[in-house]
């Protein structure tokens, strides 16, 4: 289709880039299971899908990285089918922040969810109004399609470091490279936070791990080395002995971008889960099924078109993304769930966030509020600067500089630099908690 079309690469935008199954609905439905196999099941569907169906229904106020977000993208999707109908204002304008958004179709289709099940999205009703929509707008993705998706089960990558193990997610997810950067910083024996040192060790890290990321992670049935090997003390050990503590190393790479949401919790009982889903960019394809009022994503845009190419189109296949929750079991006992939306920003902002926490000694909050570094492209932004936050000491700023490393200087707390949160359940069973600054996201406990 996309050849026939005259194209080279899958569109970012329109049914052309809505080409793979979301596969979000199918990971809930696992997550049910395992809680009903390990557990007492916990709360019903009906309960869980309750507060979405009431705001979805009802209405709630719009926040403000949905008005900023809505303003950005305005004009390339005001024209888009059913779009202006749901996220613009009636003159056309993106919504200011608090104003009343509803999606009566898509509380619909939670409600018939929670009525029926989850499997109704890919095999029942719900997903053929899905695909209905879906051919109408012009998507290359089918009923068969849908009604064949299953979610997979996989065994972690874990990475053993001084102060605990960490846990992330397998390709074709990102989460090796998040895992090397950490295993690549332990061995630059970094001993104090925010100073040059602790900067351009992250940054030299991430540039190895992505670089590694951007040549092997795709989905790992065509993957001709197993993500663990990378993860070897050794590999790592070699990795490590050739960043350059002075310098930085000549860069671009190629950058993926996303838009992600990341959520975290741990109960009463020590159970914790580190959780993340996107439609990838900003509204993801910009389709909106008009039957459903689901809004489907373009995680296929990471898929190329040339053969040669690691990530190549091939009906069936996985296509690369950024998405990786972790976890981390620390050598005190504690358990610590963190995360955070921004693509490529991803890694970088946890690796932030983990050392000064772990590694320093930071509490929680502070670790989260800390003005951060990104390399390369987060979700918006060119592609291949570090960008700063301005709140860094302006002699890490210059140092950084006089390393090599192009600046850009943010904003004090600039959303750019990514919506992250983490919760830790210290041996004791006390919680500690920490929200971003930069998002619209809370803390809270009950």
């Amino acid at each position: 289709i996309y050849a026939r079309e005259g194209l080279d690469s899958i569109p970012n935008r329109g049914p052309l880039a809505a080409n793979t199954v979301a596969g979000a609905v199918s990971g809930w439905s696992s997550a049910l299971d395992i809680s009903r196999q390990h557990w007492d099941g916990g709360l019903p569907l009906a309960r869980l899908l309750e507060d979405a169906i009431h705001y979805a229904a009802q209405g709630a106020p719009a926040a403000e990285s949905l008005s900023r977000t809505t303003a950005r993208v305005r004009d390339e999707m005001a024209t888009r089918p059913h779009f202006a109908d749901l996220f613009l204002t009636v003159d056309g304008q993106a919504p200011p922040p608090g104003t009343w958004m509803r999606n009566p179709a898509l509380a619909a289709t939670l409600r018939r969810l929670a009525e029926v099940g989850l499997d109704d999205f890919y095999r029942g009703k719900v997903g053929r109004a899905l695909s209905a929509d879906l051919k109408a707008l012009g998507s290359p993705l089918t009923s068969d399609d849908l009604a064949s998706h299953r979610s997979v089960r996989r065994r972690p990558l874990a990475l053993k470091l001084g102060e605990g193990t960490v846990y992330t997610t397998q390709p074709p997810t990102q989460g090796l490279a998040s895992l090397m950067i950490l295993g690549l910083y332990e061995r630059l024996g970094v001993q104090e936070p925010e100073g040059f040192d602790h900067a351009h060790g992250l940054l030299e890290a991430t540039k190895v791990a992505f670089a590694l990321r951007n040549r092997h992670v795709t989905d790992p049935r065509y993957m001709a080395v197993h993500p663990t090997t990378y993860l070897a003390d050794t590999m790592l050990d070699q990795m490590a002995a050739g960043i350059d503590r002075r310098h930085a190393a000549p860069w671009p790479a190629p950058a993926p971008e996303g838009d992600t949401v990341w959520m975290g919790c741990i109960d009463g009982a020590g159970r914790a889960v580190s959780f993340i889903q996107s439609l990838y960019q900003g509204f993801g394809s910009g389709v909106v099924l008009p039957e459903t009022g689901v809004v489907w994503h373009n995680r296929g845009i990471a898929f190329q078109l040339d053969p040669e190419k690691p990530n190549v189109l091939i009906p069936g296949r996985r296509p690369f993304h950024t998405l990786n929750p972790p976890m981390a079991r620390l050598r005190d006992g504690s358990v610590l769930v963190y995360g955070t939306m921004g693509g490529d920003a991803q890694p970088q902002i946890q690796a932030q966030v983990f050392t000064r926490h772990v590694l320093y000694g930071q509490p929680l909050q502070a670790a989260v509020t800390a003005p951060r570094w990104l390399l390369g492209r987060a979700w918006a932004g060119t592609a291949h600067d570090v960008k700063i936050e301005d709140r860094v000491a302006p002699e890490v700023i210059a140092a950084l500089e006089a390393a090599g490393h192009p600046v850009t200087r943010l904003g004090p707390f600039d959303e750019i630099a990514g919506h992250a949160g983490a919760i830790r359940r210290r041996p004791d069973g006390v919680l500690e908690g920490a929200t971003d600054p930069r998002a619209d996201g809370i803390v809270a406990a009950y």
